[in-house]
């Protein structure tokens, strides 16, 4: 605690301003937890980059956090950059503090010599993508947490292809801020160097995902859909996208239009939940509409719904719309007669059915650690291999490479494409995607998530991951565990012979067991919240679609034994 309470201290001094010094003061003299939980630790880049509560101290998201990484970021772009005029653009979000924020890093960038495209008001995160190379710049920040709680924010570095940044850039970038101190934050801002910037580059960005996301599917004029922002910035872009595209039966939800960091009418603003497009799943079921599609709050997840086998709304997990996405673009490809060296992405937490699908098309699916700057980082790798979509459980998805990061706004479109086409042609969504487990196989996935909070918290989630690397799961349902993938070790270990093998991926803390009838399990801590998180992996043949009920309840069951034989849940 006496570290602790000095780390503090040193935030009562002369460079903080007066806001800041009565909010720790209050917090020395009468909240020893909260302020435990301020200064026990440095907020660190994880999987989506910066992200934490609102508020004073080191595990907090304030202007002195985001202005320190903001240094370390300038002074590393100015090195790397030092014969250029360097150049970033930042974009941020619906949430509280995200347009102060953004103004904040906008002035310590431009008070390191560094010119700064501004966008004057909320955008998307994959606009954001998209104009860090529309615009050549060498850098992109958004201030956004996703689609964490109301008291959060976030702060996410990309680099000078559009995606996140990655190793070394990462590394080398956070060396460089772990070496400063706050009194290092330059934040008197050479104003002229700062540019504000909007409608031109919305429009290549729009144009960008009609082109990208628009297939002329058959039935535009039939196919209805239910659209909700969920008080994101969604709504600044996706009805116009949607439009463009030829869609005319499109309901927003009114009551989730407008932008705000409150998300007054939802629990948590992120479409994973079923609660999150409760609303718009009422609406649907009152006109008859045929989709429901909604976004969390920086546009780069999006949630489905679409009619089940009983004319139900039914929102479908990420794995699934992946699939259909996947698989369409990969069938359109077909009939253009391309093919070749292209490739398919997923993560290592995902579905296995990418790759059957990547074997019958005839292409590869390239597997990388959970977050989308790896799937970034392999367009950038393999220049000369195309890329044609790909995504991971987490209701994300990418279409092509003209965005680096998942993109709710051209996956939107997508799903509408598939959607509108599919009823064309007498099928649905839901009915495709029944077809895809019978040529495929049928893929089922779970994801649990365990929250742990705090500094206690913390200590539990590294104590479980310990526990299950130090005491291996030997079966699972009955089968037996024969492949052991260690990512803290980056080696694979066939559990009956007793090999072990590298693995070409970065090294994370995750952990795999896979068993003989292809089961998968993985553990994981969050990179951006505080929970550990399980996904489990099962399969089996659908003979044929009128057996899917019968199947799907087996699925169900196995998945539940699953969880009550591992006592999570």
């Amino acid at each position: 605690m006496e570290a602790i309470l000095k780390n503090a201290k040193s935030w009562l001094t002369d460079f903080f301003d007066d806001k800041t010094k009565n909010e720790i003061q209050k917090l020395i003299d009468n909240n020893t937890e909260e302020l435990k939980d301020r200064f026990y630790k440095n907020l660190e880049f994880g999987t989506g980059g910066m992200r934490g509560i609102m508020g004073a101290g080191t595990n907090r998201i304030n202007k002195y956090t985001l202005g320190k990484s903001t240094q370390g970021l300038s002074n590393y772009l100015n090195q790397v950059y030092k014969d250029e005029q360097v150049k970033v653009v930042i974009a941020y979000d619906c949430r509280h503090n995200s347009d102060t924020l953004a103004r904040t890093v906008a002035q310590v960038f431009a008070a390191n010599g560094i010119k700064v495209f501004l966008f004057s008001e909320l955008r998307t995160t994959p606009e954001l993508s998209f104009a860090v190379k529309y615009l050549n710049c060498h850098a992109g920040i958004v201030l956004t947490a996703s689609h964490n709680p109301p008291e959060y924010n976030g702060y996410k570095v990309y680099w000078t292809d559009g995606g996140q940044i990655v190793p070394p850039e990462d590394g080398a970038i956070v060396s460089e801020i772990n070496s400063l101190s706050f009194e290092d934050i330059k934040f008197n801002a050479d104003e002229s160097l700062i540019e504000l910037i909007d409608k031109e580059v919305d429009e290549a960005f729009i144009e960008a995902s009609v082109k990208n996301g628009n297939f002329n599917a058959k039935g535009k004029d039939n196919f209805k859909i239910v659209f909700t922002s969920l008080h994101g910035t969604s709504i600044t872009v996706i009805p116009e996208v949607l439009k463009r595209a030829g869609y005319k039966n499109v309901t927003i939800i009114e009551e989730q239009a407008k932008p705000d960091g409150n998300f007054p009418t939802v629990v948590s603003p992120n479409p994973e939940e079923p609660e999150a497009l409760s609303m718009a799943i009422k609406k649907a079921e009152e006109i008859g509409a045929d989709m429901v599609i909604g976004t969390d709050p920086d546009s780069d997840r999006l949630g489905v719904a679409v009619r089940n086998l009983e004319g139900e709304m039914e929102i479908l997990n990420g794995n699934q719309s992946m699939i259909m996405m996947t698989k369409f673009l990969l069938e359109q490809r077909k009939k253009k007669g391309i093919s070749g060296k292209e490739f398919i992405a997923s993560t290592i937490v995902s579905t296995p059915m990418m790759d059957s699908l990547a074997k019958a098309y005839g292409v590869e699916c390239k597997t990388a650690l959970t977050g989308f700057k790896w799937i970034a980082k392999m367009i950038k790798d393999f220049p000369n291999q195309p890329f044609i979509g790909g995504g991971e459980e987490s209701f994300g998805f990418m279409v092509g490479d003209f965005v680096r990061d998942k993109d709710a706004v051209t996956a939107t479109l997508l799903a509408c494409e598939i959607g509108a086409n599919a009823k064309a042609n007498g099928s649905s969504f839901y009915k495709d995607l029944i077809d895809c487990y019978v040529d495929y196989g049928f893929f089922k996935e779970k994801l649990i998530s365990l929250t742990k909070k705090g500094m206690s918290g913390a200590e539990e989630i590294k104590q479980m991951m310990i526990d299950f690397k130090d005491n291996p799961v030997e079966t699972i349902d009955g089968s037996k565990v024969v492949v052991v993938e260690d990512y803290n070790t980056a080696t694979s270990k066939n559990v009956i012979t007793g090999k072990v093998s590298p693995i070409d991926i970065p090294k994370s803390n995750v952990l795999i067991y896979i068993t003989e009838d292809g089961t998968k399990m993985a553990a994981r801590p969050s990179g951006t919240e505080p929970k550990i998180k399980f996904y489990f992996s099962i399969n089996t043949q659908l003979k044929k679609a009128s057996d899917y009920k019968k199947v799907d309840a087996e699925l169900d069951a196995k998945i539940e034994r699953i969880l009550k034989e591992l006592n999570i849940g």
